[in-house]
């Protein structure tokens, strides 16, 4: 009997987040790229035990990236730009990547800007690393082939 080849399913934890013109090497967690169709009930006449299902309006949630404060200012300066009315939308990309580094997946998100921003909680008894985080509002997100 002949045995299909193994394939084991990609690990969470080694991946980048590319953005236009922002260049940042490490996140600690990136979550919400995905998508939901709404959907509509009508009932047609005639018909009153089963009503027909339409689909609605495709939503999508905000990304959310996490990462470790440093010096590095950029996405927060992103987020404060558009407090200040200089909104600038931004293609992007989340990449995620095999124990070798190569690209395995790929999700591009389209006409993000950043609609909230979350300083590090502070605590004069803890030892963790202090996490900002910045949610970005998008049109779209698409999974690709690598």
């Amino acid at each position: 009997m002949a045995v299909g080849r193994r394939v084991d399913p990609f690990d969470n934890f080694n991946f980048k987040v590319e953005i236009d013109g922002i260049v940042r090497a490490a996140f600690q967690q990136c979550t919400g790229f995905d998508s939901t169709i709404d959907v509509i009930e009508h009932r047609e006449g005639g018909e009153n035990t089963t009503p027909r299902k339409l689909p609605g309006l495709t939503k999508y949630s905000n990304i959310s990236l996490k990462w470790g404060i440093t010096d590095d200012m950029e996405l927060y300066q992103w987020h404060r730009d558009a407090v200040l009315g200089r909104l600038s939308r931004r293609n992007g990309s989340i990449v995620l990547l095999d124990r070798e580094g190569n690209e395995r997946a790929r999700w591009n998100f389209f006409n993000a800007w950043p609609a909230k921003y979350d300083g590090p909680d502070l605590n004069a008894e803890g030892n963790d690393v202090a996490i900002e985080t910045l949610e970005l509002a998008h049109e779209g997100v698409e999974r690709v082939r690598s």
